[in-house]
Order: structure tokens, then C-alpha cells, then sequence
């Protein structure tokens, strides 16, 4: 939701083209034109008295009066949230607007359902859905277009813990499984070790992604090589590959293996299973205000009903498939 009441909306401007670089960045962010966004600098600049921004070849920079301004607004910036979030409290109140933001499995699993809540408890409220990767989410939550972003931690390109702009809330540890080809040796099985499938012909993601962090991690704490014969980016991709019979891989447990032909899934146990922690970022101040507060607890509500049915319900379907 932008912030137009108290915070001069030319500083988020100004605080959103720090984050992203260019003005043209910074009107794909906002909403607005390249030339309205460059209105707004001049005319923030024109109003203080100060230059925040030179040109710098075809774009522009901040100027080392920018970067401070920049910095010290953002204590600025958390007290209005702190305040706004104490007067909505204060009359059980709710914005007009409630922006949220999640990469794709976070989008479909967990933001879809909680707008669906958002729009029955509060009829009159205006929900907007972001699918965004985690660095573009932290960028939204800056240029005030959304005010929740569902990520994981491991991959949002910002340390939150020295990060005074943004407030962290832990979600859920999303335990990754082992999806196989389902007349695989070892599907239908309660769970397997990382050791029984080594030999396979594994499908991962490309070097240098979180993923691919994790995927590594896991063989490492079980001191194994794995042959990797396939690189997905994409979760479909990769169950595509599992169903076709070439290969096997690991797979979070909220991403759904709903309608995939040929592809199981299995617990992975031993001293290599592996989880991605998904948390939830909000800007500082802004915790303890109802719509964040109601959103966070309906996510953790529907995150834990997920992992606890997921196998159970992935196995009925595949039965009745079968049937």
C-alpha cells in the first residue's frame, strides 16, 4: 500500500531508486512513468535545497547528501509504522489497501489462500498479490507497493539482521523429499537415505543457486558425490524429468507433485535431511498492526497443514489414480 498521508511520497521515490539504481527500475517499481519519477526527484531536490542526485553518463547517482538522506530516513520511515500500526490498533481498524508478495511456490501454496482470507474477513479490503523473486519482493516492500513478502531466507540478497528497514518472521522449516519415477524401487516407501539413491542420475538446479547450495549440502552431511545428470530451474521442469523416468531429485515440501504423472515422492531421513527456512519480511515498525499480524498467523496456520498432510494426500491421489 504507498504511504501518501504522513512520508512525503517524493522520499519513497528517492528511497526506491536507491534501492534499485535507475529511474526507469524505480518507475517499474512504483507504478509510475519514467518521466514522473524524474519530476519527483527534481522537484524533492528543488524543495529541500539540496542535491541528491548528479548525472552520472546517461542515468543518475545519488550524491553523497542523497545517501545520508537515505540512510537517516529510514528511522523515519519505521516510526511511521510504528505509529500507524499502533493507531489501527488502537480502533481495530484496517488499511484500504494490503499489498503481499512471495516467490512462485509461496504465491500458489500460501499467498492465493490468504488473500481469499483477507477478502472474506475483510470485504471491503483491497488485496493485491506480487509473484516476485525474494530480491525484487525487499524491493517492493521499499517503494511501499506491497507490505508483506513471504521468502526464503537464504535467498532474499539481504541480511536482515543488520538490515534496519525490514522486520523478519519466521514461518515454517520446509523439509525437502525425494521425488522418484513412481515405479522406482523405492516409491511408495515411508522414507529413504540419500546413500540408497547416490548411483541415480540426479536433477538439480544450476550451479551457484540457493537450491543448488542446498542440494550440495545435503550430500555433503552425508558424505556422499551424486552424478548430476540434468539442470532445472524450474520445479516443473525438474518433476517433468522425474516423470519422464530420467532421473531423481529433491523437492521441497510445499511445492505440490499435484496431477504429475509418474512421480512420487518420499521422505528423506538420515543426517542429510535438509529443510529451507521461508520467513516472512515486513518494514520495521509495521509488526504488531492487525492485517500483518492476522496474515502472519493464518500463513503459519496453513504452512503447518501442509507439511503434516502433504505425503498423506499426495499418496491418496496417486491411489485413486491408480484405482
Amino acid at each position: 500500500m504507498q504511504n501518501h498521508c504522513m512520508i512525503d511520497s517524493r522520499l519513497i521515490t528517492l528511497r526506491t531508486f536507491a534501492q534499485c539504481g535507475t529511474v526507469a527500475a524505480t518507475a517499474d517499481l512504483m507504478g509510475y512513468s519514467a518521466s514522473a519519477v524524474s519530476g519527483q526527484l527534481r522537484e524533492l531536490q528543488r524543495a529541500l535545497g539540496m542535491t541528491l542526485l548528479v548525472r552520472d553518463g546517461r542515468g543518475l547517482r545519488l550524491t553523497a547528501t542523497g545517501r545520508d538522506l537515505v540512510r537517516r530516513s529510514d528511522a523515519l520511515i519505521t516510526q511511521w509504522e510504528e505509529v500507524r500500526a499502533a493507531a489501527l490498533s488502537a480502533g481495530g481498524q484496517v488499511p484500504a489497501q494490503f499489498g503481499i508478495g512471495g516467490f512462485s511456490t509461496a504465491a500458489s501454496q500460501l499467498l492465493a489462500p490468504l488473500a481469499r482470507h483477507l477478502h472474506g474477513s475483510h470485504p471491503s479490503l483491497e488485496v493485491s498479490v506480487w509473484e516476485a523473486s525474494p530480491a525484487r519482493c525487499f524491493e517492493l516492500l521499499v517503494a511501499e507497493r506491497i507490505d508483506l513478502a513471504v521468502v526464503v531466507s537464504m535467498q532474499g540478497q539481504v541480511h536482515l539482521e543488520e538490515d534496519p528497514r525490514f522486520e523478519k518472521i519466521a514461518l515454517l522449516d520446509d523439509p525437502l523429499d525425494v521425488m522418484v519415477p513412481s515405479d522406482h524401487a523405492v516409491a511408495g516407501r515411508d522414507s529413504v537415505a540419500l546413500a540408497e539413491l547416490v548411483g541415480e542420475a540426479w536433477i538439480t538446479d544450476q550451479s551457484g543457486s540457493p537450491y543448488r547450495a542446498l542440494f550440495t549440502a545435503a550430500f555433503t552431511a552425508a558424505g556422499l558425490s551424486p552424478r548430476i545428470s540434468h539442470e532445472a530451474t524450474e520445479w516443473e521442469t525438474a518433476i517433468a524429468l522425474v516423470g519422464a523416468g530420467v532421473g531423481v531429485g529433491l523437492l521441497p515440501r510445499l511445492v505440490s507433485l499435484a496431477g504429475a504423472p509418474n512421480v512420487s515422492r518420499v521422505r528423506l531421513t538420515g543426517a542429510e535431511r535438509l529443510s529451507r527456512k521461508v520467513i516472512a519480511a515486513a518494514r520495521s515498525g509495521s509488526q504488531g498492526s492487525p492485517l500483518p499480524d492476522e496474515s502472519i498467523r493464518f500463513l503459519r496456520e496453513v504452512s503447518r497443514g501442509i507439511l503434516a498432510t502433504r505425503l498423506d494426500d499426495e499418496a491418496n491421489a496417486a491411489a485413486s489414480r491408480e484405482g
